[in-house]
Formats: C-alpha cells, structure tokens, sequence
C-alpha cells in the first residue's frame, strides 16, 4: 500500500509539473476595457477557440503570448476595443437616406465627442474620458455669433501636470471650429476642478494661486529629493512659502548722451552793399542816366559786409522700454525640519543621536543652492535637527546584505529553472532510496548458509545454539547452488534466534517434510554425552 500511494503520489506531481509547464503562456492582451468592449472581444475569441483568461471583473484579458499579436490586428480589423464610446464609426450605416438633418447633426456631435474621447485617453495617465461639446447655432437676425464650449471629465492614474492639462485643451480646442481653449473646463474623477474655462490666465497656466500652489510644489519636491538622499527617505519634512508679484509692470526710460554730438545741418549767408555820393549832392537827370558823364565824378561814401552761418546738432538719445510679466517671486522662505541618527549600542539598543552642526550647514547649503537663494531679495532658509514623534521602522541594511538581497529577485526563467531542478533533485532521492538503498541492504545485510543435502537435494542446514552445523549421518556441508553461501556470524546468534531465522527454518521445514523428520529421528537416536 506505501508503494501504492508513493507511485500514485509521484505520478500526480509530475503530471501537474508536466502540465504546468506545456500550459501556454498568458499575457495581457488589453487593459482597462469597458463591459461592451470585453464582452464583444470574449464572443470573438470563443468563436475562435483560443483560450483566455478574465482578471479585474472583466477590465483585462489574458490570451497565449504567441497569438496576442495576431488577435490585435484580427480585433482591429473588426473594430475592437471601441474604447467605450462610437466615433465616425457611426456614419458607416448605409440607413441614412430618410435620416433629418437633426439626426445628422446629432451623430456628427456624437461622432466627433467620442473621437475626442478616444485621443485623450491615448495620453499618459489617463484611463477614460468623456467629452461633452456646446455647438450653439447662430440666431436669425443676429450680428454676434454665441461661442462653443467644452466640458471634459477623465479618470486619472495619479496626477496630471498642468502642461498636460494645457495640452488637452489645446487639442480639444483645435479640433472644434471656433472653440478657445479657454473655453474648455476640465474636472478628474474625484470633482477637482482642473481647469476653470473662465478667464485668461487660466489657458497660461492657471490663475495666481494655482500657479504658485505649482511652484511650491515643485521647489518643495527638489528639496525634499536632496535632503532625502543625505538623511534617509522619510527622515525629513520640507515646508516651502513663495511670495509672489502678480501686477504687470511697464517701463519706458529715455537716456540722452551729451557727448555724443552729431552735426545734423549746416547753413551759411553772406551779404555786402555800397552806397555813393555826387559832388554837389544834386539830383538831376544826367545824373541818374546810366552812363552819364556827371556819374563819372561819384564817389563811393559807404561800404557794408555781412556773414552769417546757422548749424544745427543732434544728442544721441536711448530710448528702453521694460515689460515685467506678472508672477515674479519676491521672496522664498524654506523650512526643513531633519531627524536625527539611529544606532545601535553594545547592548543592542536602538539609541538616538543629533547630527552635527558641519552636517546642518551642509544641508543647509545644499537647499539654498536648490531654491536658487538670493539674499538681496530677502530669501530665509532654516534648517532644523529635532528627533521625529515615529521612530523608523526599517533600519537600513548594511551594504553587503542589500547587495544579498538584492540578488534574490527571481524572474519567471529563474523559478521555472528552479523547478526543473526541483524534479530532478527528487527523482534523484527517489532512485536513492527505492532502488540503490534496497540493494545495497540485500549485500550488506548477513544470510543463512546453504546447505546440500547428498541424496536429497540442495537444502539449507540447521545449526545449533553454538552455530556448529548439524547434519545427519553421511551428509556432508556443501556450498549453495550459486557457492555465496556464508556461516551465520556467531555474535549475531548469541542470546535468542532472530525471528527471520525461525520463519525461515519453518518455511525448510514445510518444504522439505521427510529430510526433516529423518534429521530429528537421528537427534533422538544419538546418545546424551
């Protein structure tokens, strides 16, 4: 029955670790699917006979790693996944004919959501998204035309970083005829408001306070990242306040060089007269006749010359105008709060040590090299060493038990080649102790001689409590019929018959009935000494 159940139990495991091991590999074939989309996927596989697997209520399916490629490109062909939601799909039905336009327009609304839907959820850490669209139409009678808007909801692995914010936006807002990205409000699965879609600041990045929220963040990851690495993760709190200037400054200045003079124009005048006098002082006619003799006697009595030059200068002059963006940090104020230094002492006892004041101004550097630290604009740093309320948990390992460690992370080729030896470690026992133990007992163990009986054949002889062999008359010991016939070890012997030797005596005595009753005759016969 132990042999029985051994080999039952022998065959069971090497059937399991048989099939285990020909069982196809599964791999993920799509993630994150809708109820409509698994279950279209799950009818099409059933009806190629391919084998599945169904994990997270039905989100992800499981097909052989060989066949995952092909299945995608077979799923794609027929329009699988739809990712939840119909796109231009919609208007591949040839029932259109008696459709209104009002039909039209709505599939067309419907068409282009569920497009939408589809491009955002093809951006990281999304994992749905709905997206519902305002295409007002424009009044009769009316000069200004309503503009579109957007409403868009998503389910996010993790957060979302406002660039990526922005990006939806933008992609929504182009693919709409006369939407504005700020007209686009965005809000995650948990109601938080990512985007307004009311004002202008907020397509820039933001109003005020979610721009500085950002910046704090950021500046208090960087700092928190380096303190970390220096006094162990967990092991520091950072706290970090920016005062932001959000008023927009313009600034026109004009600086005039009086050294540099540049001749711009130049203009010169020159004038003369003479006046004459006659000798009498008499006016007649031949006197004012051209070429009167009574000229000839004139003589010049006044003479005037005049010189006049006018130049003008240009001072060169720079004109600078400054435009200061809102959002400009006035003031940074840090706050780091660190732990101290947990050994332990000869008794085994974790104590608590203060970290130097040369550690502290270390740290200290390191932050205001992080933040940037500009002391004229009034920026404080403050680096505090006090003992945590929580001690930590886990006590880091020394390095050669990391490296240990660190060794010990075991892929699937690792565990499958473990199993292999495994088996083969246990077929090794089995043989060890089913087959070699057995015969090296049988060699080992001590046997009853043989003995030939002269007229009767090959049997075994009886020996007495000295291990002297009896015989009856005119028989003679021979070697068994294969001459490895050995004498009883007469220490074995001593004290009481082994049970064997009795069963086995009894076993000669059934089998050869007259030898044995001929060799109790001859006891009896033989006289007492």
């Amino acid at each position: 029955m132990a042999m029985v159940a051994v080999t039952a139990t022998l065959i069971g495991f090497f059937g399991f670790v048989i099939m285990r091991a020909t069982a196809p590999q599964m791999t993920t074939l799509f993630t994150d699917l809708s109820s409509e989309d698994s279950s279209g996927i799950i009818k099409d596989l059933e009806r190629q006979a391919i084998p599945f697997e169904l994990r997270n209520e039905g989100a992800v399916i499981m097909v052989p790693k060989d066949k995952v490629t092909r299945l995608r490109m077979k799923l794609a062909e027929s329009g699988l996944p739809k990712g939840g939601g119909v796109g231009y799909e919609i208007f591949d039905k040839s029932d259109a004919l008696g459709t209104t336009s009002f039909v039209q327009n709505i599939n067309h609304l419907r068409a282009l959501e569920g497009e939408l839907a589809r491009t955002i959820r093809a951006i990281d850490r999304i994992q749905a998204a709905r997206v519902h669209l305002v295409l007002p139409e424009r009044p009769l009678f009316s000069r200004e035309t309503p503009e579109p808007s957007a409403s868009i909801v998503v389910r996010v692995r993790g957060t979302l970083d406002p660039q990526q914010v922005r990006a939806i936006r933008h992609v929504v807002a182009s693919a709409v005829n006369g939407l504005k990205p700020q007209r686009v409000s965005i809000v995650d699965e948990a109601g938080q408001l990512l985007a307004d879609g009311a004002g202008e600041n907020s397509a820039e990045g933001g109003n005020g306070d979610e721009r500085r929220a950002a910046f704090e963040k950021r500046m208090r990851n960087q700092v928190e990242a380096i303190v970390s690495s220096v006094v162990g993760v967990g092991r520091a709190r950072v706290q970090l306040s920016a005062d932001f200037d959000y008023n927009k400054v313009t600034q026109t200045s004009d600086r005039y060089d009086p050294e540099g003079r540049v001749l711009r124009s130049s203009q010169s005048r020159e004038e003369s007269s003479a006046t004459a006098d006659s000798k009498d002082g008499q006016v007649t006619v031949a006197n004012e006749l051209p070429g009167a003799a009574g000229g000839a006697g004139a003589t010049a009595r006044d003479q005037s010359k005049k010189s006049e030059e006018t130049n003008n200068y240009e001072i060169s002059r720079t004109t600078k105008t400054e435009v200061t963006e809102a959002g400009r940090v006035n003031r940074i104020s840090v706050a780091v709060l660190v732990d101290g230094i947990y050994a332990k002492n000869e008794k085994g006892e974790t104590i608590y040590q203060e970290r130097t004041k040369d550690q502290i101004d270390r740290i200290a550097a390191l932050v205001r090299s992080a933040i940037g630290f500009d002391q004229k604009r009034g920026d404080q740093v403050e680096v505090v060493n006090l003992k945590f309320a929580e001690a930590p948990t886990v006590v880091p390992l020394p390095e050669h038990q990391a490296g240990l460690f660190g060794m010990l992370q075991f892929n699937k080729d690792d565990i499958m080649y473990g199993i292999e030896l495994g088996v083969m470690l246990l077929l090794g026992l089995v043989v060890l102790f089913m087959v070699i133990r057995p015969l090296m007992k049988r060699v080992l163990a001590s046997e009853q001689p043989l003995v030939a009986l002269g007229h009767a054949g090959a049997v075994p002889a009886l020996t007495d409590a000295a291990g002297t062999a009896i015989t009856a008359p005119g028989q003679t010991l021979v070697p068994s019929g294969h001459g490895h016939g050995q004498m009883i070890n007469v220490a074995q012997v001593q004290g009481q018959l082994n049970a064997q030797a009795v069963h086995r005596v009894g076993e000669l005595a059934d089998a050869n009935p007259t030898e044995t009753a001929s060799i109790i005759r001859q006891w009896l016969s033989e006289p007492v000494s």
